[in-house]
């Protein structure tokens, strides 16, 4: 760490000029470590905020490729870091090494995928209608059109990825890659992790040359709103709980010129096990569901919270090896004390539910999350019941038993918006499931078939994102490449000189790419 430790990044500078100080904690012991970080002011929100808005013209102004060779230069950066740094991940986060490791291949490689993207060129989304001088009863005029990026984009780290959803994550990644200088804010639970990644940006700005305030972060619980409220602030990236991404939402919206917030919030992720599966190979879903719910002591976002099936023998059973899994679990440490706390409320207020029964786990105690499967009746989710509605963020998971398939059909027109559902079956199970997949599809963002949601590819075609309240825009995704299009707005450009448009959409097609004109789809140039 430099000296400037625990200050914020402000147009390519450090700066502290506030009092008040913050320390990040030990996940698995409680205590303090050492560092000390200062709370942004409202003045360094505003500087910072400001820098990145100076930076955009000339960011954006930048060729695909610069843009591209920055990306790969932090993907670089980032694989570069030591030891030290994974241990401080390590300590910050409770999650163990190899779990850091993986992460950071992931976080690295989304970067240079969107490098990638920014060389292939189809993000701009050319389009040219020519001109028509001839045309009768009135002549067109040469109309065209592509994206450019929205400008300073605020993003706020997440809890659970401290790398692939934080400082250098995906939406970090997406906003740079669309031309849009990032604000970040630093998540309180790992500020040691970030000022690492922070400073391999930075650093990695430097060496490629670009404008100081491209990247910017700043620490402190009490300026999220200030930064999402700041006028030169054009969208807000967002990973958390419903509550903190409502809130932003509200703030957004309420702004003199209102602006987009991308919210990925809460996710129930609900499980279909299917007739034939169950009577095939029950025990071994019962098996693969419970190392699904437990995995990363299910701090994941797309942790498997309800599992859904029809009444028969074999559902009983499969039910029995479910509670036989889970009750040998063990606990495991959650990311923080709040973390843990907010699992241990939600546990309980399940618990002291009529018609929900506890049916695994033993009771919270000490400074660890112990795994937790409930059964509720059918008639609360049919309902419409909240608390079968809300994420319990932890290791815990909810069995319902529908009467019949009519029955399983409505409670699936009961959920809210979704991340992912899964139905697990065998081929005859397949073939009827038309109807589910058709109602499934309003609900969620990825289908999956024979496979569990925890764990998520990134991807061209990978979509993580869902109705409300799974995010607050159910047209974008903030995994796969598709993630850029939330930072990008169409632009057309009509009766323009060539020498005047962007190179993408000029006649000469000199980045080659392929192009919509006149309705066709081709790379030739105009001439």
């Amino acid at each position: 760490m430099t000296s400037h430790a625990g200050q914020q990044f402000i147009g390519g500078g450090r700066r502290a000029t506030g009092q008040a100080t913050l320390y990040s904690i030990d996940a698995r012991t409680g205590q303090a470590l050492p560092d000390a970080f200062h709370q942004a002011t409202e003045q360094e929100v505003d500087a910072a905020a400001r820098a990145a808005a100076a930076a955009y013209p000339v960011y954006r102004a930048l060729s695909a490729a610069r843009r591209a060779e920055f990306l790969d230069a932090i993907a670089d950066a980032l694989d570069g870091l030591g030891d030290d740094f994974i241990e401080t991940v390590c300590r910050e986060t409770a999650l163990p090494p190899a779990r850091i490791q993986g992460e950071r291949v992931r976080t690295s490689g989304q970067l240079r995928l969107f490098a990638t993207v920014l060389r292939r060129g189809d993000f701009t989304g050319a389009r040219i209608d020519r001109a028509q001088p001839e045309r009768q009863p009135v002549p067109r005029l040469d109309i065209r059109q592509c994206r450019i990026g929205l400008g300073p984009v605020a993003v706020f780290g997440a809890s659970n990825f401290p790398l692939a959803f934080s400082t250098a994550g995906g939406d970090t990644a997406a906003a740079l890659a669309a031309g849009c200088p990032v604000v970040f804010k630093a998540h309180s639970g790992h500020m040691a992790t970030a000022q690492w990644v922070a400073e391999a940006i930075v650093g990695a700005a430097e060496r490629c040359a670009m404008p100081a305030g491209v990247f910017n972060m700043v620490f402190g619980g009490r300026v999220g709103e200030a930064l999402v409220k700041h006028p030169d602030i054009q969208a807000v990236g967002f990973t958390g709980s419903l509550k903190g991404g409502r809130a932003l939402c509200d703030m957004a919206a309420a702004r003199p010129r209102p602006i987009p917030v991308f919210a990925e919030m809460s996710s129930i992720n609900p499980v279909l096990v299917l007739p034939q599966a169950l009577a095939v190979r029950g025990e071994a879903v019962a098996r693969e569901l419970t190392a699904s719910v437990v995995l990363g002591c299910g701090q994941f976002c797309t942790n498997p919270g309800l599992v859904l099936g029809v009444r028969s023998a074999q559902f009983s059973a499969f039910v029995e090896h479910l509670c036989a899994q889970m009750a040998e679990q063990a606990p495991q440490t959650m990311l923080n004390a709040d973390t843990l706390a907010s699992y241990a409320r939600g546990v309980d207020t399940l618990k002291a539910r009529a018609g929900i029964r506890l049916l695994a786990g033993a009771e919270q105690q000490g400074n660890q999350a112990w795994p937790q499967l409930f059964q509720a009746d059918a008639h609360l989710l049919l309902e419409g019941e909240p608390l079968l509605q809300e994420e319990i963020f932890g290791p815990a998971t909810v069995v319902v038993e529908l009467a019949d398939q009519d029955q399983l059909v409505a409670a699936l027109h009961a959920l809210g918006g979704q991340l992912t559902a899964t139905l697990i079956g065998e081929p005859g199970d397949l073939a009827q499931a038309a109807p589910w997949v058709a109602v499934l599809e309003q609900k969620v963002g990825r289908v999956l078939v024979n496979g569990y949601p925890t764990g998520v590819e990134v991807s061209d075609a990978m979509v993580h994102g869902g109705p409300y309240p799974a995010t607050s825009d159910s047209r974008g995704t903030s995994v796969g490449t598709l993630a850029i299009d939330r930072f990008l707005r169409p632009v057309c450009y009509q009766n323009f000189p060539d020498a005047l448009l962007p190179e993408a959409l000029r006649d000469a097609n000199p980045l080659g790419l392929l192009r919509l004109v006149d309705g066709q789809p081709t790379r030739e140039p105009i001439r």
